[in-house]
């Protein structure tokens, strides 16, 4: 499937039957969040240049209204999502499940893997990865002020309750994301790197044998550590992928409403979008501001997470 290629994990499927602990709730409640107001207002939503892969649907090229809301700044880090747990003792679908995708450069030596991708033999199933340990328990534990990661569609649902907060719909995030600019390719324009400066955590060198790192991160970076778009979100191209509360599917802009659509009724795969720090141009260009991808609610990787949208 082309939702499996190069920076997006294999599907996990049919394996959220594991039962989830119910929240337990506490006196540790979510604290001040870090969000943009999105004014209202309609957009051109989708691929002006033509440049998507067909089969991801970034076309017809059709107006959006979008009532105003408020967006998180950037994702979710480790830290706030460790609140989170702490506060409910929440346990993630690749905790009970044992492990989660990870991307075969960041697995330690003595790591237990569990299985590996056919269709995409750099991704391994590692035993103990998850938002604590993002490559396995011997690699050591995820840092703070990073995106949190291996996290399943549910999981994100899960936070959204303890925050009073939800994903946003996939016609906000790319309303959000472009910024204020008008059929642009990136979320700061046309050209991926202006006047030769990085805008975004995404993979330079000869994809998936090496990173080169030009722009200053090999795997994840804090959140924010690149400018912000013109409504102040940062991260909206690479760094993680985000899920959108969307079910995808591609021929739906052709019959997609025109204010505040909401996606289809039902579907297999999650909208998710933005990509990752390891997307590249030959393999998986979809940091691009109008590129959607999508997978299985139940899958978790190691470059997967989420932004909050204020209910």
């Amino acid at each position: 499937m082309h939702h499996e290629q190069g920076c997006c994990a294999p599907q996990r499927s049919g394996q959220e039957s594991v039962p989830a602990r119910p929240l337990r709730l506490s006196a540790l409640r979510p604290g001040p969040v870090d969000e943009r107001e999105v004014p209202a207002g309609a957009f051109a939503m989708g691929d002006a240049l033509d440049e998507g892969y067909p089969g991801d649907g970034e076309r017809p090229v059709h107006e959006v209204q979008v009532s105003s809301f408020r967006i998180d700044a950037a994702p979710v880090t480790v830290d706030r999502f460790a609140r989170f747990v702490e506060a409910t003792g929440y346990v993630t679908l690749a905790e009970r499940l044992g492990g989660s995708a990870v991307f075969h450069a960041f697995v330690a030596a003595g790591e237990a893997i569990l299985g590996r991708s056919s269709a995409a033999p750099w991704w391994s199933e590692v035993a103990g990865a998850s938002w604590r340990h993002p490559a396995g328990p011997r690699s050591g534990d995820a840092r703070g002020d990073h995106p949190v990661t291996h996290v399943a569609f549910s999981d994100a649902v899960s936070y959204c309750l303890w925050a009073g907060r939800r994903l946003p719909t996939e016609a906000e995030w790319e309303y959000a994301a472009r910024g204020g600019l008008s059929g642009a390719r990136y979320a700061w324009g046309d050209e991926l790197t202006p006047a030769g400066e990085h805008r975004c955590n995404i993979w330079q060198g000869r994809f998936p044998l090496r990173d080169e790192g030009d722009d200053g991160f090999v795997g994840t970076s804090p959140v924010g550590s690149f400018a912000a778009n013109g409504y102040g979100l940062h991260d909206v191209a690479g760094n993680v992928w985000e899920w959108c509360q969307d079910w995808f599917a591609a021929d739906y802009y052709a019959r997609s409403s025109s204010r505040d659509p909401i996606g289809p009724a039902t579907g297999e795969f999650r909208v998710m979008r933005g990509g990752s720090h390891l997307c590249h141009e030959s393999y998986c260009n979809r940091y691009r501001v109008s590129a959607r991808s999508a997978s299985a609610p139940e899958s978790t990787s190691g470059n997967l997470g989420f932004r909050t949208v204020a209910v």
